[in-house]
């Protein structure tokens, strides 16, 4: 059997450790041949693969990104787009897919699967809100990230009494926030799933300066106000309709300085929290998926995703995962506002 192994959507650390799992397990265990696809779903309207063997995925572990690329291309977006995959797979004499990617990589492979394309599902995303799955790699390391961002401006901030805002990433959900808000000992934390009055952050933030103490905001970059409506400077789409967000912490900031009379400045981490080598649970949890991934190409079982559910690793229909994004459930936030609230 050959086996293609495709990289979509933004990239995060842990994708190189499943590529790595999927072709040494594949090829020791199983005897099978592999393809990388280049540049996510891009590689394969263009004909763009490369081989996959053992010594490809010699000392990738711990590098982060991916070595076969990525993009944000939707395949559906595109002229004869299903009929140029199928060609692309039937010219390479690829059997089978091990699509690794988020909600949108995975809802494309979804809808594929419907159609009859063999595939299997990787959860993939520094947000955490692929549903399903406990945890997607990518998220520890960009939580570990933000902290000691977190940590780090809590010295300069005091330094200065003034407010620092802390914009992270979470379009539709606020996992990253809300962990690394709550590990870094913020003082306000805003996420998509509850819209903030900017009253009450105002008012946090000056009772704050109150007892001497420079506050540090943590906002999400899908977060937005009561009675308004996400902030961001960019309004154009990507082939998934969604905007490119950025914007909310440089609003934050003004707002704030505004209302309190005193000094706020933000920092968005922005890419940062997607790039350098992943933690040792994200290699850990990619290595995991990967094995049980091509597992599930053996198997036959197509049209399932890879999810962690406590400690066991398992397969769920795709559909089911993609149906909607994994959010932030609010009796966890709750748990945490005598924190910040």
């Amino acid at each position: 059997m050959r086996v293609g192994v495709l990289t979509g959507g933004g990239d995060c650390p842990g994708l190189n450790a499943v590529i790595r799992s999927v072709v040494r397990k594949g090829v020791q265990e199983y005897a099978f041949d592999f393809v990388g696809v280049r540049d996510g779903w891009l590689g394969l309207l263009k004909g763009n693969v490369m081989p996959l063997d053992i010594s490809s995925v010699r000392g990738i572990l711990p590098r982060g990104g991916t070595i076969l690329g990525s993009s944000r291309t939707n395949p559906f977006k595109h002229e004869d787009g299903v009929r140029r995959v199928r060609d692309t797979l039937a010219a390479h004499d690829v059997d089978a897919l091990v699509v690794i990617g988020g909600e949108d990589t995975l809802g494309v492979a979804t809808e594929l699967s419907r159609q009859g394309i063999r595939l299997v599902g990787v959860p993939k995303t520094i947000d955490n809100d692929v549903s399903g799955t406990d945890y997607t790699f990518g998220f520890d390391t960009a939580v570990g990230i933000a902290t000691e961002a977190i940590d780090r401006l809590h010295t300069t901030a005091e330094s200065h009494m003034r407010t620092l805002v802390v914009e992270v990433m979470g379009r539709h959900s606020g996992w990253i926030a809300l962990h690394a808000g709550i590990a870094g000992g913020a003082n306000v934390i805003l996420i998509p799933e509850r819209p903030f009055d900017i009253d009450d952050v105002c008012e946090q933030v000056k009772n704050r300066f109150k007892i001497n103490y420079a506050p540090i905001v943590v906002v999400a970059e899908g977060a937005v106000p009561k009675e308004g409506q996400m902030i961001t400077k960019d309004q154009t789409l990507d082939e998934y309709g969604h905007v490119r967000l950025s914007g909310i912490g440089e609003w934050l900031a003004r707002e704030i300085s505004d209302r309190t009379s005193k000094d706020a400045r933000t920092t968005v981490l922005g890419h940062v929290q997607r790039g350098g080598t992943p933690s040792a649970f994200d290699r850990w949890l990619a290595t995991r998926f990967g094995l049980h991934a091509i597992e599930a190409v053996k198997d036959g079982d197509f049209g399932v995703m890879v999810a962690l559910q406590s400690t066991r690793i398992v397969r769920l229909p795709l559909a089911d995962a993609t149906a909607k994004p994994k959010m932030v459930d609010p009796s966890l936030y709750d748990e945490f506002e005598v924190f910040f609230g």
